[in-house]
């Protein structure tokens, strides 16, 4: 494990784990993570405390989603909130996500997306879900996109949930 150096992002700090080599083809993509999590702190109220994400590959994230959540594969992105009472007194840790690789680069590649935009945007959704943001309902769904959406707005990255990338950028040139 290499870690990145811990910075304030706004008001919350984020540590960055790199636990797969995968992801040295982007060695930006810590500053990428720390900067959709400030932009997401300082969008969401009462959000302050740290963050801990693991840039991790589908083998790591698919015994996660296995211990965790029963689910016996690999998936994009998990949160794990901290647990209510968790923390010592004057400490405010959120809790964890975990960003796999694999899975998201093909995403990113099946969906003619910026593969930085997409990991951004799996940064601020696992964000949301360590403040509690879900999307079981198709209303909880709309009320948690329709942050994402505006978080991702501010940092210049288009609609995740629209047309492909590639299309918004050329309509825009």
């Amino acid at each position: 494990m290499t870690p990145a150096a811990k910075r304030p992002s706004g008001t919350i700090s984020v540590d960055v784990v790199t636990e797969s080599a995968l992801w040295q083809a982007h060695r930006q993509i810590a500053d990428t993570v720390r900067g959709a999590l400030a932009a997401a702190a300082q969008m969401t109220p009462g959000a302050h405390g740290g963050v801990a994400v693991a840039l991790t590959d589908d083998a790591a994230i698919r015994a996660l989603n296995r211990a965790w959540r029963g689910k016996d594969k690999a998936t994009n992105v998990l949160s794990f909130p901290a647990p209510a009472g968790a923390n010592p007194p004057g400490v405010r840790h959120l809790g964890d996500i975990a960003i796999a690789y694999e899975t998201t680069a093909h995403e990113a590649a099946e969906d003619d997306k910026i593969f930085a935009h997409h990991v951004a945007h799996l940064a601020v959704h696992g964000f949301l879900h360590l403040l509690g943001y879900d999307h079981a309902t198709d209303k909880q769904a709309e009320d948690m996109e329709r942050l994402e959406r505006a978080v991702l707005a501010r940092l210049a990255i288009p609609d995740p949930y629209g047309r492909p990338q590639a299309e918004t950028l050329t309509r825009h040139a």
